[in-house]
């Protein structure tokens, strides 16, 4: 109470100096304002700024600029600093920073920044940009238009690691963005804000504060965008450029030291961001920073994002079938958990995908820095985690449910995994595959990336009978035949990749080469439909490779029907089967005619088309002519 006493009459001093006429009365009532007005006194700010009124703080600024109508002369430095320092006080007051007065002062601020570097009036104006764009949105757009990202991209990476000015800066760079859409932030300013983010990235990497937890934040909003990618190519450019290793060196620190699981989840957003541009071998890569007292083992990243990732799919999982199957249905707070928990789980699936693709190319690499026995804890850890997905679907079976992202997801990771060991998991794998056939995600009209990513492990364990026999008892063998249609087929609206179709094709195969062994018969509307999606795909073909392939499919068809049952079919006419007989003769007649490598390296399938003419050719009796014709064309 005495305190405020004795500080009164000094307010009503500065007051009176400031309501005064001439400009040196003013001035010294603002010196005062300096020496004993508090910041968080917002009251007798808004007094002093009532006092002083806007022109004078204008004048006193452009005289401190040297833009004035008189000269600051000696002064000027003094005029700069003074000015500067109190709007950055003034703007303090919440309503004052959003003024129209304030936001007007951005371009002025942002034109002297570069003449002030190594100044202290540099902090100040950090500080009144700080206040302005985070307190209206005319301020940040005011900013934007002005060339802000310029100059703080220009001056970000000579900032002092963790200074008050680098806080600042983070904190501008998240208005920003946060203010304003990122898409038009990314397409202008994307080199800035590329080495925006190289300079974060090392605050991230060097800092024990909190300091190091608003870098992980503000890296994982910037990853997170749908419009990042723009600024990911520009980072893939950066050559020489050390941000990888700070990312990497910032990521362990958090991921092996007890903080909040939320954080953890913005590492592996960054992991996963991080792995995106740079591939996989960068979980693999030591940090050269010499500004780190401790150098990083080289495969500790790799463990910690495996295990963080794995952590987070059990939670994820056991989160999503407790709301999904017990809690209340109706809220909007559940939907809205629902999916931002099927998002996060999304990422972890990701990173364990990524950790199954590096250590599987691991024996191609000479001098892996994986030891047998860190290799053999990752094949055990993940062979939990697919066990874990396993009991994720098998309740989601149970409760009837085929529809959804987080289902199809799920899918997706354990088809990575049986894609490179088929035959993990097995007997649950093979009670879950009929159901893992039929998942859709949501916006699918019918199940078509459930099976595709199965395909890998289906056309493996199609290679021996007992593989065959699982696929044809779970129905799967018409899911193969299904997507392969959507694959190639006239009325076929999937696109995928060569790999998929072959992998389609190949599958098809193992299944009509073992029919006989098997007893197994293709039914009918299966075959038709699969004729005539082969026919439209290698009928006006020149790829010799979807030629061979499509004959040795037609080949082993062919022994269940005839020509005349075939032009019987309501589905089926005779151009239909003309293209079917142009790519059989067409096969047929590059034996003869062609010996190029692909000849060569397809002998098995061509020796598929001649052994299978040779068994039905009586059943359909234009084919030799047709075939002749081919041959001597």
């Amino acid at each position: 109470m005495e305190q405020q006493q004795q500080q009164t009459p000094s307010l009503d001093d500065c007051l009176k100096l400031l309501k005064g006429e001439r400009d040196e009365q003013r001035l010294a009532g603002l010196l005062l304002v300096t020496k004993f007005c508090n910041g968080d006194d917002l009251v007798s700010l808004r007094k002093v700024y009532n006092a002083v009124g806007v022109h004078f703080l204008d004048r006193l600024l452009r005289t401190g600029t040297g833009k004035g109508s008189v000269s600051g002369g000696d002064n000027r430095d003094m005029y700069l600093q003074l000015s500067v320092t109190v709007l950055a006080a003034f703007c303090r007051v919440p309503d004052i920073a959003a003024s129209k007065e304030m936001v007007s002062k951005i371009p002025l601020i942002l034109e002297i920044m570069p003449e002030v570097s190594g100044s202290p009036v540099l902090e100040e104006c950090y500080e009144f940009l700080y206040l302005v764009t985070t307190s209206y949105e005319d301020g940040a757009t005011a900013f934007y238009e002005s060339g802000g990202m310029k100059v703080l991209a220009s001056q970000m990476s000579s900032l002092p690691d963790g200074s008050h000015m680098m806080e600042l800066a983070m904190k501008i760079v998240q208005s920003i963005l946060s203010r304003l859409s990122q898409d038009v932030v990314t397409n202008t300013y994307v080199s800035e804000l590329s080495m925006m983010v190289a300079t974060v990235a090392r605050q991230f990497a060097l800092l024990h504060t909190s300091l190091k937890f608003e870098a992980l934040h503000l890296l994982s909003e910037i990853f997170s965008s749908k419009y990042s990618k723009p600024l990911c190519d520009a980072l893939c450019a950066m050559a020489g450029n050390k941000w990888p290793d700070h990312m990497r060196a910032g990521i362990v620190a958090i991921l092996q030291n007890r903080v909040e699981p939320a954080e953890k989840l913005h590492a592996l957003i960054l992991a996963e961001s991080v792995i995106s541009i740079m591939g996989e071998g960068w979980l693999l890569g030591q940090p050269n920073l010499p500004d780190l007292p401790d150098s990083i083992p080289t495969d500790r990243c790799f463990l910690l994002v495996l295990e963080s990732a794995r952590v987070e799919v059990a939670v994820l999982l056991n989160d999503l079938a407790y709301l999904k199957y017990e809690a209340s249905k109706d809220t909007s707070t559940t939907v809205e958990t629902i999916l931002l928990k099927q998002r996060n789980v999304a990422i972890a699936f990701s990173l364990v995908e990524r950790v199954i693709k590096l250590t599987s190319t691991m024996d191609e690499v000479e001098g892996s820095v994986i030891g047998e026995r860190t290799l053999i804890k990752v094949i055990n850890g993940l062979n939990e985690t697919i066990n874990v997905v396993l009991e994720y679907l098998e309740d989601a079976k149970e409760h009837g449910q085929k529809k959804g992202n987080d289902l199809l997801a799920s899918v997706r990771v354990v088809g990575s995994y049986l894609a490179e060991t088929p035959n993990t998991c097995k007997e649950k794998v093979r009670e879950l595959l009929d159901y893992m056939l039929t998942i859709e995600g949501e916006d699918e009209p019918s199940p078509f990336h459930s099976v595709s990513f199965l395909l890998p492990m289906m056309c493996q364990i199609t290679m021996d009978i007992e593989g065959c026999e699982a696929l044809i008892s779970s129905g799967g063998y018409k899911a193969v035949a299904e997507c392969l249609v959507k694959l190639i087929g006239p009325r076929g609206n999937m696109v995928g990749d060569d790999g998929c179709t072959f992998l389609a094709c190949d599958t098809v195969l193992n299944l009509l080469l073992k029919k006989e062994q098997m007893r197994f018969r293709m039914d009918e509307s299966t075959f038709i439909d699969l004729l005539k999606a082969i026919g439209y795909w290698a009928g006006n073909a020149n790829d010799l490779s979807v030629i061979i392939m499509a004959s040795s499919i037609c080949a082993l068809i062919f022994d269940y029907t005839s020509e005349e049952a075939l032009l019987n079919h309501p589905n089926f006419d005779n151009s239909s089967l003309h293209n079917l007989y142009k790519i059989i003769a067409r096969s047929l007649a590059s034996c003869k005619q062609d010996m190029s490598d692909i000849v060569r390296e397809e002998t098995d399938l061509l020796e598929i088309v001649t052994s299978g003419f040779t068994r039905w050719a009586h059943r359909f009796p234009r084919l030799p002519r047709l075939r002749e014709a081919v041959e001597s064309a």
